[in-house]
């Protein structure tokens, strides 16, 4: 019985140092497609990869990328099996996320944003170590009431981290674990943490959206004074809410300014922000409320259900707008509760948008009334930033 025991503990650790290595590309690999759509919602650019095995050839092949990358594998094997050390052995240093964005510049024929493969590369390899120190080594994340994984059992702790690691050395088709296990790892991390909430509405063009983004297509714009009424979220603070006072008031004034006539969407931003976890995502609850209760067209509505912040509010109700193909030099408005406008206004709100974002996700106008501004949608907004991996 002893030496049975031995034997099974001997491969257990077997498995476990075996999971530091980054997975083989087998042709028999299997799909997953959870997996396959977190990764194309938040790696666009390391996604294309692994669904190009010649171009991840070739650029893991270079003699920099080569060099780097058999660091990074005899760093993770050093760790034999602890998983809190191949945790940490996972994340990418400034240098080497230097040599990426230097390595990136040469990239051909994957999606770029308008500020280039390096820079894409750079949220994307960042975005990575923001999930690891969050989902793997503990570190509070940057919103703590709403983000990251909560506190868990340690014991449930290690079984996240071993599986998180078994995962991602368990090869998946169309993946670029061929490149780095990282990749695979941290999305293992979000999926066994049941944070896959970057993908609960994909795709967005769809689903509840998709009468009104077929309206869309044969919408005069210019017949109308406002592109769309963005409605921003306040999420409720108790369990089990589905509108906060704030929504239901976001509501009234919603319903009430549609009425006019100078819009011909209201844009509905929201996501599964408060309470942490919460089943609910705001965007489809005041969607709901909205028809029920106003009588507001579907065809009229577009949620945009991931967004946790104000600053997201705009610049995923941008994203949707030009999903929708709408002039993006013509005004929307803002329509929210007094304190919510003011904040918005405050020069402070684009000082918040240059440290979380990185830029302005459009131009705060003239404000017409305490509960409305004018806004005009910037296309830098279609930028994708893992380093929020629940809506980048």
């Amino acid at each position: 019985m002893a030496r049975r025991l031995g034997r099974v503990a001997a491969s257990l650790m077997t498995m476990a140092a075996v999971a530091i290595t980054p997975a083989p590309a087998l042709a028999g690999a299997a799909r997953d497609a959870v997996t396959e759509a977190l990764s194309r919602r938040l790696f666009p650019v390391l996604d294309a990869l692994g669904h190009d095995p010649a171009a991840l050839a070739a650029f893991r092949a270079r003699p920099d990328m080569d060099a780097l990358l058999h660091a990074r594998e005899d760093r993770r094997t050093a760790c034999a099996g602890d998983v809190d050390c191949v945790a940490q052995a996972h994340i990418w240093t400034p240098t080497e996320i230097a040599l990426m964005v230097q390595a990136a510049l040469s990239l051909r024929d994957v999606p770029v944003a308008d500020d280039g493969a390096g820079a894409q590369i750079r949220r994307e390899v960042e975005g990575i170590n923001a999930i690891l120190r969050s989902y793997a080594l503990g570190q509070v994340p940057a919103y703590p009431d709403i983000d990251g994984a909560g506190t868990i059992d340690p014991r449930e702790r290690q079984a996240r981290l071993r599986a998180a690691a078994w995962i991602a050395q368990t090869p998946r088709k169309g993946s670029a674990q061929a490149l780095d296990s990282s990749i695979d790892y941290a999305l293992a991390l979000l999926d066994v943490s049941d944070r896959t909430d970057a993908i609960g509405f994909e795709p967005l063009t769809g689903g509840l959206n998709a009468p009104a983004m077929a309206r869309a297509k044969n919408i005069d714009w210019k017949r109308y004074r406002y592109s769309a009424l963005i409605v921003t979220g306040v999420g409720p603070e108790v369990d089990g809410m589905p509108l906060s006072p704030f929504g239901k008031y976001h509501l009234r004034l919603a319903a009430n300014r549609f009425a006019d006539g100078d819009a011909p969407f209201l844009i509905l931003t929201g996501g599964r922000a408060h309470p942490r976890a919460t089943r609910f995502a705001e965007a489809q609850e005041m969607r709901q409320a909205l028809i029920e209760r106003y009588g507001v067209p579907a065809d009229a509505i577009i949620i945009e259900p991931y967004a946790r912040h104000t600053t997201t509010n705009l610049r995923n109700a941008t994203r949707l707008l030009m999903a929708m193909a709408a002039p993006l030099d013509k005004d929307t408005l803002i329509v929210c509760n007094p304190g919510q406008s003011a904040m918005i206004e405050n020069p402070l709100f684009a000082q918040r948008n240059d440290k979380e974002l990185g830029y302005q996700p459009g131009a705060i106008g003239a404000r017409l009334t305490p509960t409305e501004l004018l806004f005009r949608p910037s296309r830098l907004s279609a930028r994708v930033d893992p380093r929020d991996p629940l809506d980048p």
